[in-house]
């Protein structure tokens, strides 16, 4: 039996790649950037007016000249106007290039329009002002050519918006793995079938389908019953055709649990088996020779659905080009654990007035209280050398919620 930390570097030194896919940009939302994208022009583009108002020459505002003529209007999205000359001002609108001629650009609220002599005028209440007020210069943002966006970024409609803007239509992502979800065992039937006295509903293999379409994430469901010859045919058969492979039940030392020797016998290595740790102490995984990765959960629901958040999606993540930032929180209660295993601890949190996570424990009733998952949001990993882990102190923090990791 091994260590979680152990266990954790194990997983992590397994390497895979599956390829990159280039998507419609509207489509590329939780998607892992495989490019870097560089500025094509500066930012902004040009001389961009901030302010609706006015566009002069500073040379005369600042030679003490407050009234002007209004020469022209010039809206957003036309070519820029020209100056006639320093007794002249253009009515100017935000996001218009700067007319040629000016520096200088004066807010309508600190302006008083008039008419003389049938033209428009207008005064500036101001005293006094700096050159380039209320322009956003060209190139003060980025310079053509800088970076952007690094590859590895999980793309959100921020990187989605400066895509946008510097003309990527298309975007090359890191393909997602083709992910084969494996339940096992006599008791289980489907969710709308209503169950005999010995059976229960599915619940491990739709929770994890369920993370896996979230992060969209392509994957298949697949049940089988504990027939030994049966399972070694169909695991043999969902290997080939899939990149991971996740199995929930028959890695313990029940009579039926024959997924460790089947895995064996089909040439899948085993890297580890069983982990210090509460829940998802049998915790199995491995590889084959072509690169095939299995993660084998515990059956119980808590056990599954822990392995796959701590274990799967980080190393998901991490060969898809990006890490997972592993937060910590701080616990708000006193735990007393007595065995000497990393404890996965269910946790309500909430968001302290310091900015931190606080975690309270909904400790339930063991890890096969699934209904106790709707009391918690997030595990709280206490790691093992202590029995009273006192309150305050921070420890690794893993939420339920993984929108935001894919």
């Amino acid at each position: 039996m091994i260590s979680v930390v152990e266990a954790k570097n194990i997983v992590q030194s397994q390497r895979a790649n599956w390829g990159t896919v280039s998507l419609p940009l509207e489509q590329s939302m939780g998607e892992v950037l495989a490019e870097d994208i560089y500025a094509d022009r500066d930012f902004p583009p040009f001389d961009r007016v901030t302010m609706d108002g006015i566009a002069l020459s500073f040379d005369a505002f600042d030679a003490g000249k407050r009234d002007f003529k209004i020469q022209e209007v010039q809206l957003a999205g036309v070519p820029a106007a020209t100056l006639k000359g320093p007794e002249c001002a253009i009515e100017i609108m935000t996001g218009a290039i700067l007319s040629v001629g000016c520096d200088l650009v004066i807010r309508y609220e600190d302006l008083e329009l008039y008419e003389k002599e049938g033209e428009q005028w207008v005064g500036i209440n101001l005293d006094s002002a700096d050159r380039w007020k209320n322009v956003h210069r060209q190139g003060s943002d980025q310079e053509k050519g800088e970076l952007l966006v690094p590859k590895g970024v999980v793309i959100s409609a921020t990187e989605v918006a400066i895509m946008a803007t510097v003309g990527h239509s298309q975007v090359l992502v890191n393909k997602k793995p083709k992910v084969a979800i494996v339940s096992t065992g006599d008791e289980l039937v489907d969710v709308d079938q209503v169950p005999l006295p010995h059976q229960i509903r599915k619940s491990n293999s739709v929770a994890i389908q369920a993370s896996l379409n979230q992060l969209r994430v392509p994957n298949e469901c697949f049940h089988l019953l504990d027939d030994k010859e049966e399972l070694r045919l169909k695991i043999e058969n969902i290997l080939n055709e899939f990149d991971v492979v996740l199995l929930s039940g028959g890695v313990s030392k029940g009579k039926a649990d024959y997924l460790p020797e089947i895995l064996e016998e089909l040439n899948v290595e085993k890297l580890f088996h069983k982990v210090a740790q509460r829940p998802g102490k049998p915790f199995w995984f491995g590889a084959n020779q072509s690169g095939k990765q299995v993660f084998a959960f515990p059956g119980n629901p808590i056990s599954t659905y822990m392995c796959f958040r701590v274990y799967f999606i980080p190393w998901m993540m991490q060969c898809l080009g990006t890490n997972v930032e592993i937060k910590t929180a701080l616990l708000k209660e006193n735990v007393t654990f007595k065995p000497d295993l990393g404890y996965f601890i269910q946790v309500r949190s909430v968001i302290g007035i310091n900015g931190l996570i606080e975690a309270y424990p909904e400790t339930g009733n063991g890890s096969g209280d699934l209904a106790n998952l709707a009391k918690s949001d997030a595990f709280l990993f206490l790691p093992p050398g202590e029995q009273l882990y006192k309150s305050e102190n921070s420890y690794e923090y893993y939420s339920f919620d993984i929108s935001s990791l894919a």
